[in-house]
């Protein structure tokens, strides 16, 4: 059995299918939609009316983050660099450090501020200091959602604001909150030593910050990532713990208080780390085949796919690896070319069949090596 997708996983789960594990329709979970997401392979362990477009506060700045984070990343802007609040950035409202017209502040602070007290006045000042505009920045949002097969969304600000001119517009899912999250955290985990900051200031210590994820501070391996509320939203949330190699993505929005969105985040990771655990398939003996007529007598077959496998935590002592390989192979050798099989078992289930390839190329010997070869091989026989 290869990895489960998300569409097998929840069937298998509502059906009572995989060994060992509590139904995860027991869950009562406060909120319009939930979704619950292993962040390394993507598979969805719960949902609950999970593409269901709704106004998602301030969990906007998800996508606000990865485009900053994108950008430094990629060298387009530095964590020095300095960010000039315009007019625009210092009149909005909700949730602010009250930045000045005028004010500079660096990317540092700028983004600790977004990420910590949910500062509406960074994140647009942000947006402007990377597109020129909050509006083509939106765009770049859309264009990001898009890339990413987000297709419940449509951005129309940097905050999740609901005001401003086609604020009825501004939607996503619960399922496209978890994707966007996911790609934050996986592929930029920087934005944690933001997202885990309980306490903080900035202005040089003159402007305190307090994180408006109260689970950064009462819930075990927490790591992020984002509150949202609006009186049009409601109560929402993203939230993100690692515990034992495995980090979960837990989404629920609509909630008619903030108590009920962190009991609902609570319960879904509380589900996912007691019922599911992140390997990794190891190999335990050199897998070397022998090679007919190459510059080289033998190659090294590694694992040619993921290795990572998300499994029923009742199976972590049970399983085992099995590694075939082909006999031999005849030069030329291919980097990446098939040499055989990883099985990885749970007792006698079947849990994922990986190819075993070419961990480097292997040239056919030439006419004159292959007869040098001969020679040598005639003397040494004399």
């Amino acid at each position: 059995m290869k990895r489960l997708g998300w569409m097998m996983v929840l069937a298998a789960l509502v059906l009572g299918l995989l060994p060992g594990r509590a139904n995860a329709a027991d869950l009562q979970l406060a909120g319009k939609s939930a979704l619950l997401m292993e962040a390394e392979t993507g598979t969805v362990l719960y949902e609950s009316n999970s593409h269901e477009k709704l106004a998602p506060a301030s969990v906007t700045k998800v996508m606000t983050m990865l485009l900053i984070m994108e950008a430094i990343d990629a060298g387009r802007i530095g964590w020095d660099d300095t960010v000039t609040a315009s007019e625009a950035a210092a009149a909005k409202g909700g949730s602010q450090i009250y930045l000045k017209v005028g004010e500079t502040m660096a990317v540092t602070d700028m983004v600790k501020s977004i990420a910590v007290s949910s500062a509406n006045d960074c994140a647009c000042a942000m947006a402007e200091h990377l597109a020129g505009s909050e509006a083509a920045f939106v765009e770049m949002m859309n264009q990001r959602a898009k890339e990413l097969g987000m297709e419940d969304t449509n951005f129309v600000n940097c905050t999740g604001l609901d005001d401003g001119e086609n604020a009825d517009q501004h939607r996503t899912s619960a399922h496209d909150i978890a994707i966007m999250s996911r790609e934050l955290l996986v592929n930029h985990p920087d934005i944690k030593k933001f997202t885990t900051i309980w306490m903080d200031t900035v202005r040089n210590g003159a402007f305190g910050l307090s994180n408006t994820n109260k689970m950064i501070r009462f819930y075990e391996g927490a790591t992020g990532l984002k509150t949202g509320f609006t009186s049009g939203a409601g109560y929402c949330l993203s939230a993100s713990a690692a515990r034992e190699g495995m980090e979960l993505i837990a989404v629920v929005m609509g909630c008619e208080s903030s108590p009920d969105r962190f009991a609902a985040c609570r319960s879904m990771l509380d589900y996912g780390f007691a019922n599911f655990a992140l390997i990794r398939a190891e190999i335990t003996e050199p897998a070397a085949v022998p090679v007919k007529l190459g510059v080289q007598e033998q190659i090294t077959a590694v694992p040619g796919g993921e290795t990572q496998l998300l499994i029923d935590k009742g199976q972590r002592n049970q399983v085992t690896t099995q590694v075939e390989l082909e006999p031999e192979v005849v030069a030329p050798v291919s980097q990446g070319q098939r040499l055989g099989t990883l099985t990885v078992r749970a007792g006698e289930q079947v849990l994922a069949q990986v190819p075993m390839v070419a961990e480097q190329a292997v040239p056919r010997l030439s006419w004159s090596d292959l007869f040098l070869k001969i020679l040598r091989r005639t003397a040494a026989s004399a």
